[in-house]
This record gives C-alpha cells, sequence and structure tokens, in this order.
C-alpha cells in the first residue's frame, strides 16, 4: 500500500538531527542570514537526515554565518563539520554534520541553484521562531538595494547598470 499524502510527510529525522538543525538554524538567524528553511531526506537520501539552507546578500555575511554555525555547534552540542566546501569563494559553503548537511549560498547561488525544488516533497522541519522570520528577506533585501526589476545588469541600450 502506498502512504497517504500525511503519511508521506512525517518527520523522520533523528533527535540529534533535530537538535542540530535548530541550533544551526538560529545561529544563522542572529547573524541575519537570509530565508532559512530545512527539510527532512532521511526518507529520500541515506547519507544524512536534513538539510539546512541559508543565504544572505554577500560573501562576507556569507562567511560570517558559517563560522557562527560552526562554532555555536561546537560549542553547545560538541559537534564539528566532518567536512566544510566552499570556504575560499565564500559563494555556497556546505558545513556536513553527517547527521546534517548546511548549506549557506550567496543570494544569487540561492535563486540560481535552487534547491528548494530539489527537496520540494521531503518534510519541512519546524525552526525557531527567528529563522521562521527570516523568510522573504532576500527579496526584501534584493528591492532595498534596487537588485530586483531590472535595475541591475544590461539596460536595453546594452549598457551597464
Amino acid at each position: 500500500m502506498f502512504p497517504t499524502a500525511d503519511e508521506s510527510l512525517l518527520v523522520t529525522a533523528t533527535d540529534r538531527s533535530i537538535e542540530l538543525v535548530n541550533a544551526a538554524a538560529q545561529a544563522a538567524a542572529d547573524r541575519l542570514a537570509h530565508d532559512i528553511i530545512a527539510y527532512d531526506v532521511s526518507d529520500v537520501l541515506s547519507i544524512t537526515d536534513a538539510f539546512l539552507l541559508a543565504s544572505a546578500p554577500n560573501d562576507r555575511q556569507v562567511k560570517s554565518i558559517v563560522d557562527e554555525i560552526e562554532e555555536r555547534l561546537n560549542k553547545e552540542l560538541g559537534a564539528k563539520p566532518v567536512r566544510r566546501e566552499g570556504d575560499r569563494e565564500a559563494r555556497w559553503v556546505l558545513l556536513d554534520y553527517v547527521d546534517i548537511v548546511v548549506h549557506v549560498q550567496h543570494s544569487e547561488e540561492r535563486v540560481f541553484y535552487a534547491l528548494e525544488r530539489l527537496w520540494k516533497d521531503c518534510p519541512e522541519l519546524p525552526l525557531p521562531e527567528d529563522a521562521v522570520k527570516t523568510r522573504g528577506k532576500a527579496e526584501e533585501h534584493a528591492r532595498l538595494t534596487g537588485a530586483e526589476g531590472g535595475d541591475l545588469g544590461a539596460g536595453t541600450d546594452g549598457e551597464l547598470r
């Protein structure tokens, strides 16, 4: 028998994974990350239980968010990543804690790669209130800085703006 829609969205991530996700999400929110979201991928991947996604409008902030997540998880939960990738460019940094994988992306990479599309069928994990409040911040930031609506890039005359 096939699972019902409600059954297919049951969270199966371990308590430890959820604890790591919540601590990482709070750390990211404290460093003003945008659009923090977490997915339980334990039913579709055997290598990890959860993905946490966060973004920032510039490379320096991406690095700051990553550093805070790493420090907080180590200090509060004794967790260290087994792998850290993308540090040099700080456009997309991946922290692999085995139980969870944290992706902190520059806003442009977040839009381009759209990881949410890949995991949209997985259950979304509940996050701390501060992390939930970050939803829509990237769009708001883009609007305030004029990065949306054709303000950046080439105009109709080919002139860069």
